[in-house]
């Protein structure tokens, strides 16, 4: 029981819709309004206010490692074992992806599998990070710099040795990431993705 609630505070957690919270406070459109209609930093950035961008960015980066953070420090009280934080930080993942607070219609989750990251192993979240910095400072395609990091982030899980239970978590988000990129991906092929910055129409 303990754990069924640990998953759903997670998730709770990860459907916090920091884009839409952002934006209201800042008097903005709904992020849903414009650009890919992505409740997401990225789509924020969009809007030309870099500052609520930002402020997106570190709120759903921030409840990813909320929620590894909160189990790493009391599933052990509930007998809890070592797959309590790696299954809280997959479900915050889930709430933002499918937020109940949104209809289950979120983010593609970059910010916040960053979080989950960190809170898994700091130097790991650097890692990835340093991935995503690196392609999106160069080629200064969002998109492109997530599914990279995606693809490396497994990889650098296991050579940080964090063990099958993380492993397998961030395996799941990598590969939910690159599905939520699939529209995507079929424009970086196509040459019609938009880059960082740009406020055309983009996934």
């Amino acid at each position: 029981m303990h754990f069924v609630l640990l998953l759903i505070a997670a998730y709770l957690i990860g459907s916090i819709p920091f884009a839409v919270v952002v934006s209201r406070i800042f008097g903005m459109a709904d992020p849903r309004s414009y650009g890919s209609g992505n409740p997401g930093a990225t789509n924020v950035l969009r809007s030309g206010n870099k500052l609520a961008a930002a402020l997106t960015l570190v709120g759903d980066a921030f409840k990813g490692w909320l929620a590894v953070w909160l189990a790493d420090s009391f599933a052990p009280g509930f007998g809890i074992g070592a797959i309590a934080a790696p299954a809280a930080g997959l479900a915050a993942f889930f709430g933002h992806l499918f937020p109940v607070f949104l209809g289950f219609k979120g983010g593609k989750g970059v910010a916040t599998a960053a979080g989950v990251l960190i809170g898994a192993k700091g130097l790991l979240g650097l890692a990835v990070l340093g991935v995503w910095l690196g392609v999106a400072f160069t080629l200064r395609y969002s998109s492109l710099a997530a599914l990279c990091a995606a693809l490396a982030a497994p990889a650098l899980a296991y050579l940080f040795d964090l063990g099958p239970n993380w492993i397998t978590a961030i395996a799941v988000m990598s590969a939910l990431l690159v599905w939520r990129h699939k529209d995507n991906i079929k424009r970086l092929v196509a040459g019609q993705e938009s880059r960082i910055g740009s406020k055309k129409k983009a996934g």
